[in-house]
């Protein structure tokens, strides 16, 4: 049974920094297609960033240059350092897992419960 969780979501100040981490379980190989989602209130779930099994990454356009996706394929977590925080990236952000390619679509077949981000100015 695949289990992702999250943790290191928190309060933080316009500027500062955070670090996302989803400890993986029960996923059967490497080879798995891993991504940070994130949920505003009432707004959809969109893709922030992914990571392929041989690393190479994805990052939606309102992130790229602040954010980044690492992998640590040995502990089976999954990582996302976020700098340069801004309100607009307040939210319940989530971890996910596929074994195919979705790009950031919100398509993946793994889910965590979510950690949740909030941004002050």
């Amino acid at each position: 049974q695949v289990r992702l969780v999250e943790s290191g979501g928190g309060s933080v100040q316009a500027g500062g920094s955070l670090r996302l981490s989803c400890a993986a379980s029960g996923i059967p190989d490497i080879w798995y297609y891993m991504g940070w989602f994130r949920q505003a209130p009432g707004k959809q779930r969109e893709g922030v960033a992914v990571i392929a099994p041989n690393g190479a990454s994805t990052y939606a356009d309102s992130v790229k240059g602040r954010f980044t996706i690492s992998r640590d394929n040995p502990r089976a977590t999954l990582y996302l350092q976020m700098n340069s925080l801004n309100r607009e990236d307040t939210a319940m952000y989530y971890c996910a897992a596929a074994r195919i390619d979705y790009g950031l679509l919100p398509r993946y077949n793994y889910w965590g419960q979510g950690t949740q981000v909030t941004v002050s100015s």
